[in-house]
């Protein structure tokens, strides 16, 4: 064998061994999966997270606090109050926190996890303050060097529980789920997410309540997602994104589309409203005369007031020009997450 033969053997041997060494697979932390769907299982850091409000020298506040496991926490303080209760809507003050004990301790940041792009409110954000949870209060000191002593809060929508309107259908009100498809009633009464309803709707009002889990370690999409999709196109994400940006893939918005105008989202184990007027898309002869129309309100705050919605969104099924009036189910989204639902009814626009 000659030596240049030899070489190439050698480069030939050499290169088979590189093909075949495998790529290093990406190791999942298993945390991730750790979901709380009772509040009475989900430890300190779920008592210490939440919402928080008060007064810093005479002006109102509020604060957020996000619990990302292991006694780690991110706090959110805005000035006049809390979202829907008198936040101005632009300026976030951020610090990161650290469970001490059975304290919380804040430290100022200019950290922030970027949305992947996604559209949201204009925001300007700014380092935090050095604060520190005890029990049930939030106390520190603002950039201007005002004390403030903030408590913590449990806010219900003014929506919960609302008794069906005037001609309404009942489409689940723990009973049966004979309105549904792939739906299930779970051992607490309420609906498993993944039910979509046997008749078509075109304009209506909808009410429907949801229930998000807790998911410390779990972040952006795979932390307790859902989705409410009317006619089965236009998809209302329903997602824990309590204190985040508020992005057009996050809760309130419609998904990848139109981001909400506030980010209403509670904290999750809290029972969530969606109160939606929708209009549908209009054809005539093949040709779009009008794109579907809805207005949603989370909470009791109007975070879409008549927004147009021009194609469907990710995953939902695609407008048909043949259809002259476009109708569709009701698709309460199965993406993994355990989300309930309950308290679900619709009136239709004649």
């Amino acid at each position: 064998m000659t030596r240049f033969a030899l070489a190439l053997g050698l480069l030939a041997a050499a290169s088979t061994v590189y093909a075949a060494d495998p790529k290093p697979k990406k190791v999942e932390d298993p945390k991730i999966k750790t979901t709380f769907v009772d509040p009475a299982a989900a430890g300190i850091d779920y008592q210490l997270q939440g919402e928080y409000e008060g007064t810093a020298g005479s002006a109102k506040w509020g604060a957020q606090v996000i619990a990302n496991g292991d006694g780690n926490f991110h706090a959110v303080f805005e000035p006049g109050g809390l979202p829907g209760a008198g936040w101005d809507g632009k300026t976030r003050y951020e610090s990161e926190g650290k469970l001490e004990g059975d304290k919380v301790v804040f430290t100022p940041t200019e950290k922030y996890v970027p949305g992947n792009g996604h559209k949201a409110p204009e925001l300007v954000f700014k380092p935090g303050f050095s604060a520190t949870i005890i029990g049930e209060s939030l106390t520190g000191k603002t950039d201007a060097g005002q004390t403030f002593e903030l408590k913590h809060t449990i806010r219900h929508s003014p929506a919960e529980g609302a008794k069906p309107a005037s001609g309404a259908i009942i489409l689940f009100d723990g009973s049966n789920v004979d309105a549904f498809t792939g739906a299930k009633i779970l051992p607490n009464g309420f609906m498993k997410e993944g039910g979509e309803t046997r008749q078509k709707f075109t304009d209506f009002t909808l009410h429907i309540e949801f229930y998000l889990p807790f998911k410390p370690f779990a972040h952006g999409q795979e932390r307790g997602n859902s989705g409410v999709y009317i006619q089965h196109r236009y998809e209302t994400q329903v997602l824990d994104s309590f204190a985040l940006k508020g992005m057009d893939n996050e809760c309130g918005g419609i998904y990848t589309k139109i981001p909400p105008t506030v980010n209403m989202c509670y904290p999750p184990l809290t029972w969530q409203t969606y109160d939606i007027d929708f209009t549908a898309a209009r054809f005539e002869n093949g040709v779009k005369k009008s794109n579907a129309i809805v207005t949603v309100n989370h909470n009791g705050v109007i975070v879409h007031d008549k927004d147009p919605i021009d194609s469907s969104t990710g995953g939902g099924v695609k407008e048909n020009p043949a259809e002259n009036i476009q109708s569709g189910p009701l698709y309460l989204q199965d993406h993994g997450n355990p989300v309930a639902y309950r308290n679900v009814w619709i009136v239709e626009k004649k």
